[in-house]
């Protein structure tokens, strides 16, 4: 506050005050310099606080506006439109390169040809099927399975 008095002008104000107020009347000045100087204070401080204040009201009707904004727009809802889209569009995509199954869980395809790239059991595995088992009688010449009729 006294940035612009050194130590060496303070002294002499002082020395001045007391010469020309005097010894008696100068405590009462002191006095009353110290409430205008608290007056003065308080008013700065109310001025900041209301200035304070205006700035987090300008901020909160900024807030407001852009919440008003997002929900006219609600970005959410177009998220959720585009996805719904999207998944219909995978969905029409399966259902056109997929046929439909036949009554035994195949396509017709697959039930009369074997599947391209599909993986052969290794020796010593076993395959699951709905077929009806082959056998190869121990009398077949040529090692070919039968199948039981």
């Amino acid at each position: 506050m006294f940035d612009i008095f050194s130590g060496q002008h303070i002294i002499v104000l002082l020395v001045v005050a007391l010469v020309v107020v005097g010894p008696k009347d100068l405590p009462r000045l002191m006095n009353m310099a110290g409430k205008w100087a608290g007056k003065a204070r308080a008013m700065a401080n109310e001025f900041r606080k209301s200035f304070d204040e205006m700035a987090r009201q300008a901020e909160l009707d900024e807030l407001r506006k852009e919440i008003e904004e997002l929900k006219k727009k609600n970005p959410v809802a177009e998220m959720q439109a585009s996805l719904d889209a999207a998944q219909a569009d995978i969905s029409q995509a399966v259902d056109t390169a997929v046929p439909p199954l036949d009554g035994a869980g195949q396509t017709p395809a697959e039930s009369t040809a074997p599947v391209e790239g599909a993986i052969e059991p290794r020796s010593g595995e076993f395959q699951v099927t709905d077929a009806a088992p082959e056998t190869v009688p121990a009398d077949a010449p040529d090692g070919k399975p039968v199948t039981p009729a």
